[in-house]
């Protein structure tokens, strides 16, 4: 993965620019040593690594803003991170930046139950924010697998969602609000808990923009009442199309789940294996969530399962009680650590209509036999936002062979009316691919959005746009 060269001035100035950030933060809130900044070279892409020049972690919006301001001075490379979980090298540093992780700034600042609303710096993990609101009966929608580590800060910059997000949206149906200090260390207060405002859309811009136009300090959050109940339904396959065209039926039925998920064979050995889920013996299966009342689950899991039974399911199993329900999402949130313990593997996250799954489908297992490697399927089918796990092995050096097959799939995926991803990010992953789902003219229109919050072009190096496009763009200015 090619990446710039680190500037030798700002190499040579090491020791004064941190000892200078050294000055404005607390004890212990700089860290240059390389032994512990090797945490810091990688996110959870973990094939591409690189040391940064120095690692920053504030506690506020203030300290955030002072170290900007510094930075943008010494016009040095500044690389937001929030929890590390990026699985499309989002928060890859260069060798001159630094890196400004938010770990550290995880405070409520503010509750309304009655607005519906919760204000918190964005350091705080996803799954901790429910839980902060659990007691009065409410929650926070998008639930990513990385739940329990993903910090709002990274679900802001990448608009991640999740298996919920069939019914609930993604981050930026969720997003109420944002406290943004840009490059210089301005800071800039993006809506909030109040009716929407008028104008530009900046929020709308900022969430999903990978860090590249500011760094996302606070964040206004939508909670909701906790449904009164939910209950899950699996249903098994002879064949990964078959389950694909029943998500599409149910889809084309006008039904809205809360959620449906896909797994194929390998992903249901995995999963077995390690959680011990009671999964069938299968090709394929789909688990599909409702809520509501009693009532409205029966009535949705009763048309489900009728439209189910057309294609010839292997089995059909309703959760029985909360502990059976809570077995069966145990294995699918248990897929990527589980499928971890087989081979080393790379996860996609491009989209497609739902209506194209099952020639997707089949498809991805064709490319998959022609270079000789395995995939595993897990993922959000019910919009459609594919998780393909190639599996390959790091000590044969599969690692290109493995990634021209991922270049591929993300290829059909554009080419069957999807795009590049939809909720892991662009990155350094799919960042030379871009040219496949955007013409000239659409990437110079997004990179003068960047230009007009990032004029030095200093927030996030290389990532999102091809290197070729966007040096070769800085040179004619």
């Amino acid at each position: 993965m090619d990446m710039p060269a680190p500037s030798p001035a700002i190499l040579a100035r090491k020791g004064a620019i941190v000892d200078r950030l050294r000055a404005m933060l607390p004890p212990g809130h700089v860290i240059d040593d390389p032994a512990e900044t090797r945490a810091y070279e990688c996110d959870a892409l973990t094939a591409y690594r690189c040391p940064p020049l120095c690692v920053v972690l504030p506690t506020s919006t203030e300290e955030v803003s002072a170290v900007m301001r510094l930075c943008h001075e010494e016009r040095v490379p500044v690389v937001p991170r929030g929890a590390g979980t990026s699985l499309a090298g989002g928060s890859l540093p260069t060798a001159d930046a630094v890196v400004l992780g938010v770990a550290r700034m995880t405070r409520v600042l503010e509750t309304s139950y009655e607005d519906r609303v919760i204000r918190v710096q964005t350091g705080r993990t996803n799954l901790s924010v429910s839980m902060e609101v659990e007691a009065e009966g409410f929650f926070y929608a998008p639930d990513p697998s990385s739940q329990l580590a993903c910090a709002i800060a990274g679900n802001i910059a990448m608009n991640s969602g999740g298996a919920h997000c069939l019914k609930y949206g993604v981050t930026t149906n969720n997003l109420l609000g944002a406290t943004v200090v840009l490059m210089d260390g301005t800071v800039v207060e993006i809506c909030g808990p109040e009716a929407e405002a008028l104008g530009l859309d900046l929020l709308g811009v900022v969430c999903g923009s990978e860090g590249q136009l500011g760094v996302v300090t606070e964040a206004w959050l939508r909670i909701l009442p906790r449904p009164e109940g939910a209950r899950p339904v699996m249903i098994a396959f002879d064949a990964n199309e078959t389950a694909g065209a029943c998500v599409s039926a149910v889809i084309r039925a006008g039904l809205l789940p809360v959620a449906v998920e896909f797994m194929d064979r390998p992903c249901i050995v995995a999963c077995e294996a390690f959680a011990k889920a009671g999964y069938p013996d299968c090709e394929a299966l789909l688990i599909v969530e409702v809520e509501g009342s009693e009532a409205e689950i029966a009535d949705q899991l009763s048309r489900i399962t009728e439209i189910a039974r057309t294609f010839q399911p292997l089995e059909i199993r309703e959760a029985r009680d909360s502990a059976e329900a809570a077995r069966i999402w145990l294995g699918r949130k248990s897929a990527f650590g589980a499928m971890g313990q087989m081979a080393d593997y790379i996860c996609l996250d491009g989209t497609i209509p739902v209506s194209q799954l099952a020639p997707v489908l089949g498809r991805i297992g064709e490319l998959a036999e022609s270079y000789g490697l395995r995939v595993a399927n897990v993922f959000h089918a019910g919009d459609g936002n594919m998780h393909p796990l190639i599996l390959y092995d790091a000590n044969a050096g599969e690692i290109d062979k493995a990634e021209a097959l991922g270049a591929d799939i993300l290829r059909l995926c554009v080419e069957m009316g999807g795009c590049l991803t939809g909720e892991h990010g662009v990155g350094v992953e799919k960042r030379d691919l871009m040219e496949t789902q955007f013409r000239a003219d659409d990437l110079e229109a997004q990179m003068r959005v960047k230009d007009a919050f990032d004029p030095d072009w200093l927030l996030n190096p290389a990532k999102v746009f091809p290197l070729h496009v966007s040096a070769s763009r800085r040179a004619a200015e």
